[in-house]
């Protein structure tokens, strides 16, 4: 496997926690501890313009598919929603009053998922953006969302070092993981839903049986905090960005590690934490606590 830099987009004066790719091809959005969201053009690698100032920082991006919306979950609890069409915040979804750290869709449902510190995942729906359900998951902070390609779960993974796995059709609790010992920030369903990875505080990486429940296998991954876990979309591989201020690619077969991406490797990294991950085909997009965002052409052959 080969990686090399192919651009670099600067102009952020913070850090940046959240990534997202836009449902137009070849824009990226970016947020973090700056006063404004940012749009991008990949193709041109090149800042676009600042979409709509905020009022707090932004931890969380996202565009959902088929919907001409974007959300973006602020660190006052607030979430904007932002209407391409208009291009214009048409909307306020207020029901935290803590921060909100993950954004997610469940396309069949037309519904949209908000995680907040408070430990409550509120429902919403994505055509007239009113509440329908709140879930109290934890008594701690709700970091990250999962869904299963099968959309039949949600994961939710916790402060209070579990993973919550819920029913997505009635939002029913099913069971809950507990062999991290420290805080998990990220976790995503592979592709093909067999299993579900989770990493975290304590630097790991747990490989769980998505079906079952069971603890497959568990990865001293990182040096430090496990802040994100990616799946490539159509390649058997996964990334992970870690507190270390390195990315790492991993096989999604065997679990195996196949490239650290770090200055200690050689490569012109991270030079602080890295925060978060976004894939645009095989080019593996990385923001993170240096307020800049680098892209990385990945050669799997």
């Amino acid at each position: 496997m080969k990686v090399e830099k192919a651009f670099e987009l600067t102009g952020h004066g913070n850090p940046i926690f959240a990534l997202e790719l836009s449902q137009k091809p070849g824009i990226l959005f970016s947020a973090g501890n700056d006063k404004g969201l940012v749009e991008w053009s990949l193709p041109q690698q090149a800042f676009i313009k600042v979409m709509f100032p905020v009022a707090a920082s932004v931890y969380a991006i996202h565009c959902p598919e088929g919907y001409p919306l974007m959300f973006a979950g602020m660190r006052n609890g607030q979430v904007l929603v932002f209407d391409f069409i208009q291009q214009k915040i048409v909307a306020t979804l207020r029901q935290h009053v803590k921060p909100i750290f993950d954004i997610k869709s469940v396309k069949q449902k037309n519904e949209l998922l908000v995680a907040s510190e408070d430990g409550v995942v509120s429902v919403w729906s994505l055509n007239s953006l009113d509440l329908l359900h709140t879930i109290h998951v934890s008594a701690d902070t709700v970091r990250a969302i999962s869904l299963s390609p099968d959309n039949n779960q949600a994961a939710f993974a916790c402060r209070d070092n579990t993973i919550r796995i819920y029913q997505l059709s009635d939002y029913t609790h099913l069971y809950t993981l507990t062999d991290h010992n420290m805080a998990v920030f990220a976790l995503q369903y592979s592709p093909d839903g067999k299993h579900l990875l989770t990493g975290g505080r304590d630097a790991q990486i747990k490989v769980w049986d998505a079906k079952q429940g069971n603890l497959i296998q568990s990865i001293p991954a990182h040096m430090f905090a496990v802040n994100h876990i990616l799946f490539h979309p159509s390649q058997p591989y996964f990334a992970s960005a870690s507190m270390d201020k390195s990315i790492k690619i991993w096989g999604a077969d065997d679990f195996k590690l196949y490239k650290i991406i770090s200055r200690e490797k050689g490569l012109p990294g991270h030079m602080l934490s890295v925060n978060k991950l976004a894939w645009n085909g095989d080019q593996l997009l990385s923001t993170g606590d240096d307020k800049r965002i680098i892209a990385w052409n990945v050669d799997f052959s």
